[in-house]
């Protein structure tokens, strides 16, 4: 997990680099820097013992609704969202910190009590689904349409390993059906494009399709071995916008081809059957929903940042664990990926 955390986050850096040298030169060097806080970070989240997660799991969820509701007061506002928080010499996201504290509230909420064998039912998932509710309803408020979805994937996905009795699955499914109109009305105009796009890019190709073309035609242009590092087109010339944040892997894809592509997509697959490997093998319940809760967090991400690239999924501004730009989202996977370490290491401890 830890080779695989750190080759992720050097593949990162270079591919930023690439990215971003001929436009914004320092980004690369930021995210370096941030790589090694990360690493700085890490060593912590691997020698505790994360016992101490269950213990200040309230403490540790408050302060991040705390961090969440301060964006609103004094939050530095960026291409009209409110995510960040300005402390001077950098800023911090948040909502980074609520996914982290969302697994750790809801692997002590699910283990510290006792449910039927037929599995939840309506009842038992109004705390938790309250839990899940304040931070999303705040992120999606910012807007952060894609944060907001994985917080939203991060829950069901812990709450279905727990169990949930087929009635209410219905009940809900039917529920959210009804809801979605209500949804849409409810999502701003960009958001509305970015999801309808997709079906036709082509309809509007400067406009709502414009992102999406622009990563397909790099991900395509670069055949089985690639252009070359520093030789793509799509990132150098500026077609491909946020080129070294959401859109990493088109960069990537066009320079390394399908071969590169695929290696980084195993280390993907190795992260998460190895996170898979550690729920499965852990010594108790909390570790176990903890490290499939960051399991699910790295698999979402990177399921729908790589169907977002490719044109299988709506464009929703998700970006790829280790690769994309952003310190808050790199120091945080980071110490989560140190997290599973911690689960893995203490499996046979007792």
């Amino acid at each position: 997990i830890f080779f695989v955390t750190l080759a992720l986050g050097c593949v990162g850096v270079a591919s930023i680099y690439s990215a971003a040298h001929t436009g914004s030169a320092l980004l690369y060097k930021k995210e370096f820097y941030w790589l090694i806080i990360g690493l700085f970070f890490m060593a912590p989240a691997i020698i505790f013992n994360y016992y101490l997660l269950e213990r200040f799991a309230y403490l540790f969820y408050g302060g991040a609704i705390v961090l969440l509701l301060m964006v609103f007061a004094v939050g530095k506002s960026t291409a009209g969202a409110t995510r960040w928080l300005d402390l001077g010499v950098f800023s911090v996201q948040p909502s980074e910190v609520a996914k982290l504290a969302l697994i750790v509230i809801l692997a002590k909420y699910f283990s510290s009590r006792t449910f039927e064998q037929r599995g939840l039912g309506l009842k038992d998932l109004i705390v938790p689904g309250l839990m899940m509710a304040v931070p999303f309803f705040l992120i999606a408020k910012q807007p952060d349409l894609g944060t907001a979805i994985i917080i939203w994937m991060i829950f069901w996905s812990v709450t279905l390993v727990v169990g949930v009795r087929k009635r209410t699955l219905l009940a809900i499914a039917v529920s959210s059906a009804v809801m979605l109109p209500f949804v849409w009305l409810g999502l701003k105009d960009y958001q509305k494009a970015r999801l309808t796009g997709f079906l036709n890019p082509e309809g509007d190709p400067f406009g709502s399709g414009y992102h999406l073309l622009q990563s397909k035609i790099a991900i395509g242009s670069g055949g089985f071995l690639g252009k070359g590092f520093l030789k793509g087109t799509q990132g150098k010339l500026m077609f491909l916008p946020e080129n070294h944040t959401d859109f990493i892997f088109s960069i990537l894809a066009e320079e390394w081809g399908f071969i590169g592509s695929l290696v980084v997509i195993t280390l993907f697959l190795i992260l998460i059957l190895k996170g898979l490997n550690t729920a499965g093998s852990s010594k108790d319940r909390f570790g176990f929903l903890m490290a499939f809760g960051i399991t699910s967090m790295f698999f979402w991400h990177t399921v729908i940042n790589l169907g977002m690239v490719s044109g299988l999924l709506p464009v929703v501004g998700v970006p790829l664990p280790f690769l994309s730009y952003g310190g808050s989202f790199l120091v945080v996977s980071m110490v989560s990926a140190g997290i599973l370490i911690n689960i893995r290491m203490r499996r046979f401890i007792f």
